[in-house]
């Protein structure tokens, strides 16, 4: 992978740990635990993990809708 691609993704990944370790709000903290996901998963395509990163981007997103409804409480 190329140099700065890896310098991108990599901040990506270390931004959301500490967006994800530094705010309290519930929904802030999800956010950043799909940035992470974001930075980590061309990391995984390179290494040959193609099975894992299509597992990977289809649980983040149905997970994340059902922490979202289970984090605002609604019970509709």
């Amino acid at each position: 992978m190329i140099w700065y691609l890896q310098l991108i993704f990599g901040l990506m990944a270390i931004g959301g740990a500490t967006v994800a370790a530094i705010w309290k709000n519930p929904f802030d903290k999800l956010i950043a635990i799909g940035i992470i996901g974001a930075g980590i998963m061309p990391f995984l395509a390179e290494k040959g993990y193609l099975d894992v990163v299509i597992l990977v981007s289809l649980i983040i997103p149905v997970s994340t809708i059902i922490l979202l409804r289970i984090v605002r409480g609604d019970e509709s």
